[in-house]
């Protein structure tokens, strides 16, 4: 039986697993408008479906531009005022103050104990770089890769090939030992299965976007509701117990 810890790199979605992109999102959403007094998961569902739309129409543009797109767009669907240009700008550049979840800083720090940490995600680098420095202070990951620098959003199945294809080149780390830990069964989970890499599916409960399909359809090969348990099931697994 596979376990956590046949595997060698765990290759992490970021935002929405690593970071509660859904607080920053909502947050930076109410720079811009102060009285704003919508639910919570209507102004997720309409980021979600207007962010699939512009990344299916824009894959080679940079993650925090696209987010300048997306602003007048939600706003209008929210029914709320047209933005300036320079608001616009501004939620683009918010990415780097989306908190870290509480269990997050650690759990990485005990989980790079165990396997190479991977980011594959659909941010661009300066994005990526920001909440490195100011959410996961003092994490190394061995390696970075970007929409950005990939030229396509997740769920495009390049994201992947292209993360399978420099793990190989670099550590001879074969498909088999990668572990996709993700929230998003859309953005990761999904493809992942697809693509016959194994993936652990860190739940957030209470996560609103990310989601695919009917509940119970979800696919997985271990799930954990917090990173943070994730790092608890691996080190039981190192120690024997």
């Amino acid at each position: 039986m596979t376990k956590l810890t046949s595997h060698k790199a765990l290759s992490f979605d970021v935002y929405g697993t690593l970071i509660d992109w859904e607080t920053g999102i909502v947050t930076a959403l109410s720079q811009g408008y102060p009285d704003l007094n919508f639910p919570k998961a209507d102004i997720l569902h309409a980021f979600h479906n207007l962010e699939k739309d512009y990344q299916s129409r824009y894959p080679d543009l940079p993650y925090s531009q696209l987010l300048s797109k997306i602003h007048p767009d939600l706003a209008a669907k929210l029914n709320l005022s047209a933005p300036a240009e320079a608001r616009s700008q501004q939620f683009g550049d918010s990415v780097g103050l989306w908190p870290a979840f509480p269990d997050t800083l650690d759990a990485l720090k005990r989980l790079q104990k165990h396997f190479k940490l991977l980011v594959l995600s659909n941010t661009d680098r300066a994005s990526f770089a920001a909440t490195n420095r100011t959410q996961l202070p003092g994490v190394e990951f061995d390696a970075v890769f970007t929409a950005q620098d990939i030229g396509s959003y997740k769920p495009d199945r390049r994201n992947f090939e292209y993360m399978l294809k420099h793990v190989d080149e670099r550590w001879g780390i074969s498909r088999e030992e990668v572990l996709q830990t993700a929230q998003s069964q859309f953005h990761d989970h999904y493809p992942a299965r697809e693509m016959g890499i194994r993936s652990a599916w860190i739940v957030r409960p209470g996560a609103i976007m990310g989601e695919q399909g009917k509940k119970g359809e979800e696919v997985w090969d271990w799930k954990f509701d917090t990173l943070g348990e994730m790092a608890d099931a691996v080190e039981k697994e190192a120690s024997g117990v």
